[in-house]
Order: structure tokens, then sequence, then C-alpha cells
């Protein structure tokens, strides 16, 4: 045994999020031990071989890693001032069509360097990794350049050298128009398919493309061409879709195998019942849904209906949601939509792993999975959802490595 071990941890309790009934209670203490960054075993017996590396868990809860499997961390600038035109009435259609919103960042993120991009996010990505986080999806989105959304991607990938982190990027150059293609979308589309999503491609900085579906972003059409070019490129695809509008977005999505379409609240029955064909993870941002006061929930008892996965992510952005937090934005997805504690943990380890294509390796405590691991000072995994403000993180685990907060 002990040639084939080289860490264990000792004394924990784990809530393994196996997709099975028993995924969510809790063990009695036992030990798990890795391999090469992998789980190799679960032992019961709870013993450790001599000359092995260990860590005690004491008894505290285990998880897998959480996974936030939609943010923006990467960007320049300061929005809160948007946030108290919001508070005073302005919708916030009316400030983006005025050259709020994303554009205001985008002119920021612009005039910043991608140094400057990845010293702005470390403290954004610090709050995430307080909260349990080891995997953390990122999208560009704020350049709508070449040089731009290249430069976001690099700043994105090059966090993992300043923290205990692992990075999935996501290119979102279909996220709003830019100035210079004002009324021109089709163009600004065809920029991207043609210019952006090739050049990301080879030089492999992203691994899913990303579209705004919406009334103030992109059309159907506009969004298929995005999507079409991306499987062209061998990128796996993403939707932004259904958050302020029913355009269809979400069937879209999962017309194309998408991993996720996100947000969601106007999505209606056809559109669920296309994602669960297509297994696409329906992916909840409680955390939008809060700060614009949005009134329309996503479907949830249509989503568990027909068995769409369903996950949870914090979508940390400069105008409507800057929550680093993930274990918040649980506990808004059972007060806010009516999750369950137990569906609120799946959707920032296992749906969330499949929101981003690790649904093989990532988010369940699992033989031959990825050793992410979180270690909690809690008795009852619900209350990750419940209580909020108190460090409660002890350590996490990155294939294997230990890492503290």
């Amino acid at each position: 045994m002990q040639s084939e071990i080289d860490f264990v941890v000792l004394n924990a309790r784990i809530v393994s999020m196996l997709p099975t009934a028993n995924g969510y209670q809790v063990s009695d203490p036992c030990a798990i031990r890795f391999r090469d960054g992998k789980i190799h075993d679960v032992d019961p017996s709870n013993l450790l071989p001599s000359g092995i590396a260990s860590f005690d868990c004491n008894n505290q809860l285990v998880t897998p890693g959480f996974i936030d499997c939609h943010t923006h961390l990467v960007f320049a600038g300061n929005r809160a001032n948007e946030y108290e035109m919001r508070l005073q009435g302005v919708p916030y259609q009316t400030i983006a069509q005025n050259g709020g919103g994303i554009l205001s960042t985008v002119k920021a993120t612009r005039q910043a360097s991608q140094e400057e991009l990845t010293q702005l996010a470390l403290p954004r990505l610090d709050g995430l990794i307080r909260t349990g986080v080891t995997s953390v999806e990122i999208k560009s989105g704020y350049g709508l350049t070449l040089n731009d959304e290249i430069k976001m991607l690099k700043a994105a990938k090059a966090l993992e050298s300043h923290r205990h982190i692992r990075v999935s990027t996501t290119l979102l150059a279909a996220h709003a128009l830019p100035p210079e293609y004002a009324g021109q979308a089709d163009s600004y589309i065809d920029f991207v398919c043609q210019e952006v999503i090739p050049a990301v491609a080879e030089q492999q900085l992203a691994t899913s493309v990303d579209v705004f579906c919406e009334s103030i972003g992109f059309n159907l059409q506009q969004s298929e061409q995005v999507f079409l070019a991306a499987k062209q490129h061998g990128l796996a695809v993403k939707g932004h879709t259904e958050q302020l509008s029913n355009l269809g977005g979400s069937a879209l999505t999962a017309r194309y195998q998408g991993l996720s379409a996100d947000h969601i609240e106007y999505l209606d029955e056809a559109g669920v019942i296309a994602l669960s064909n297509s297994n696409t993870v329906a992916t909840l941002l409680p955390g939008a849904f809060y700060f614009l006061r949005e009134t329309q929930s996503p479907p949830i008892e249509l989503l568990r209906h027909h068995q769409v996965p369903m996950a949870i992510a914090s979508d940390f952005n400069p105008g409507t949601s800057p929550f680093a937090d993930l274990t918040m934005m649980m506990n808004m997805g059972c007060t806010l939509f009516g999750l369950t504690p137990e569906e609120s943990l799946r959707g920032v380890t296992c749906h969330a792993a499949q929101a981003l294509g690790y649904g093989a390796s990532r988010g369940q405590i699992r033989v031959g999975f990825d050793a992410d691991l979180a270690i909690w000072d809690v008795e009852h995994p619900a209350e990750l959802s419940y209580q909020q403000g108190m460090p409660r993180l002890t350590a996490r685990f990155i294939k294997g490595e230990l890492g503290y907060v």
C-alpha cells in the first residue's frame, strides 16, 4: 500500500457529492488516500501507513473543492456610481444604452496592462478562495478587440502563478457591441468569428466560447454564428441566455451541445426540455438577480421535473454581481430561488464541474477524480449555505497539494 499512495488525509468526515442518494450524507471519520494528484481510495479504517505524509482533519467536514463556473474576475475600473443610479430608479438597460454598463468597463480595461489586470483580480480571487473555491472560470469580454481580449485571457491564466487555484478561461468577445462598431453588430460578429476565435484557439487561451444572447446583446442568428465558429475551432460553447427576456438562447445553446446556459430567469418549458435533452447545465446566478432587484425567478420546479443539473456561480462582475463569496451565492440560491441546501452544494461541486466540462474528473470525492478538496469547520453540510460571514474554511487541496486560505 505504501508504494501506491503518496499522501493521506485522515479523520475526514466526507460529503462525497456522488450522484446517488448518499452523496450528501456525512461519512464516519475515514482516510482519503492520494496518488499523483488523484484520489486513490477512501479507507474506512482511517489508518496511516508508515512513512506517508498526511494531514489530520480532526473530524472536520470535507467536501469536493468548490467550483465557481461563471465569473468576470478580470477587469479594470469601478461602477459604484451605476449602483447609485440603479437605486435611484434608472434601469440597467438605460445605463447600458447611454454608454455605461459593460462599455464603461471596456474603456478602463483597454487602458490597463496585462499585469495590472492580474493584480486587480487578485483580491477578488482571494474572496472566492476564502469560501472554498479550488477551480474558477474567468471570462474575457471587456476588451472587445483582438489584442485586448487576448490580454484579458492571459491575465486570467496568470492568476495561477500567484495563487493556489485552477483557472478555466472562456472567450466572451460577443459580450457587447464596442463603440467603434456602433450600429454594425453583424460586422462585429464577423470579426469575432473570423479573427478573434481563430487566434484564441490557435494560442490555446480558452477552452470555451460564450455569447450574450439578449435584446441588449446579440440575437439568435448572431449567437449561432459564434457557436459555429467555436465548434469549427474545437472550442466548447456556453451561453448568457434568458436573463432579461426569452429569445430562445438556451435552446440554441443546447442545440450546439453547450456546456451550460447561464442566468435563465426567463427560460420556458420548451427551453428546459432542450437543456434536458442535451445534458446542458442550467447555471443559476442569484447574485445578479439580487443586485438588479429582479422579480422573474428561474424555473426551478421545471428544471427539477426535467432533471436538468443546476449549477450556482458568483457571476462576479463590476456592474451586476460584485460578490466574491460563493457560499453567499449558495445562501441566495436557497433563499431567493428555493433550492435545498443539497441542491446548492451540488451546484458548486458536481454540477459546476459539469458546467466547465470537468464532470468526469472534479466535483466529487471519488476514486480516480482529482484530489481537489475543501475542509470545513462545520458539523453539517447545510451550514455552508445557512450561516454567512464567519470563517469556516480550514484548508484546501488542489491536485493533492495542500494550500491554506
